[in-house]
């Protein structure tokens, strides 16, 4: 079986969970493909859960997890690594091994077992290493960076396996406000230019309705709406899935929405008014 060039991403009535506790409860979606979306929600609402069966990590209770139309958890390994990438929550890699290295293991899913290392491995992990402003780490082991360095050596192992999709879980994680800019840059850039699939989840919710084309939001493992950030985030779902008192402007640059909390005094004023 071979997957398409750009493989659509969904799940259909998907439930997930650990143990006995489900997370997930029958979630049905279809993300756009060659454009970003963004699921956000509050701390412990599925978006990490949904994002691990949709990565083939973890296979659902009942449902589906959709790549190409098929069940992932049913796809050859080596076949969904050549088209998904991923770069979970908390990645962890071998002791001493040194940057480079670690972005050669993104070229293993075009290589086959007998294959040499090629000009086009070397051009793959050089441009990811340069997307990523990460060159000068290039000889340094993992173990001695810096939390903020570590997460941008993960995005560029990403990066060096040129998926069709890619699913990122909180990348902005350790990083300061400058190279979350940055990273959220690069991938909107990934996004127009080679027409990459990018499926992240997000905290910030200014900044998922900032650089998203598609925003899924829920509470309580279910989906509460899906759709252009315009048509999702209003006060009123602000209200419903964070449990925040907001108002919701036009960001004065992009004109996105942009989420301004009250403070629990403001809030009485604004109640009492």
């Amino acid at each position: 079986m071979t997957l398409t060039h750009d493989p659509r991403i969904g799940a259909e009535r998907v439930t997930l969970g650990y143990g006995p506790r489900t997370v997930v409860d029958d979630v049905t979606l279809t993300l756009p493909t060659a454009a970003t979306t963004a699921i956000v929600g509050a701390n412990g609402c599925g978006k990490s859960t949904l994002l691990r069966g949709l990565a083939r990590l973890l296979p659902p209770r009942s449902g589906t997890c959709l790549l190409d139309g098929h069940a992932v958890h049913r796809l050859p390994t080596r076949e969904v690594a050549r088209v998904l990438g991923l770069l979970p929550q908390a990645p962890t890699a071998p002791d001493g091994i040194t940057v480079v290295d670690l972005l050669g293991r993104g070229r293993q899913p075009h290589r086959g077992r007998l294959s040499r290392w090629s000009a086009g491995d070397d051009a793959a992990v050089a441009e990811a290493l340069e997307l990523t402003g990460t060159v000068d780490l290039a000889t340094r082991t993992v173990d001695e960076l810096s939390g903020g360095q570590r997460q941008r050596v993960w995005v560029a192992m990403a990066l060096a396996q040129q998926p069709a999709v890619l699913l990122l879980d909180e990348p902005t994680t350790y990083l300061d406000v400058a190279h979350q800019v940055e990273l959220l840059d690069l991938l909107a850039t990934l996004q127009q230019t080679r027409g990459t699939t990018v499926v992240m989840v997000l905290h910030d919710l200014n900044l998922a309705a900032r650089y998203a084309d598609h925003l899924v939001a829920l509470r309580d493992g279910r989906v509460v709406a899906a759709g252009p950030p315009g048509e999702v985030v209003t006060e009123e779902l602000v209200r419903e899935v964070f449990g925040l008192v907001a108002r919701v402007v036009p960001d004065p640059v992009t004109g996105t929405p942009w989420v301004i909390p009250l403070s629990r005094r403001r809030q009485g004023a604004v109640t009492a008014c």
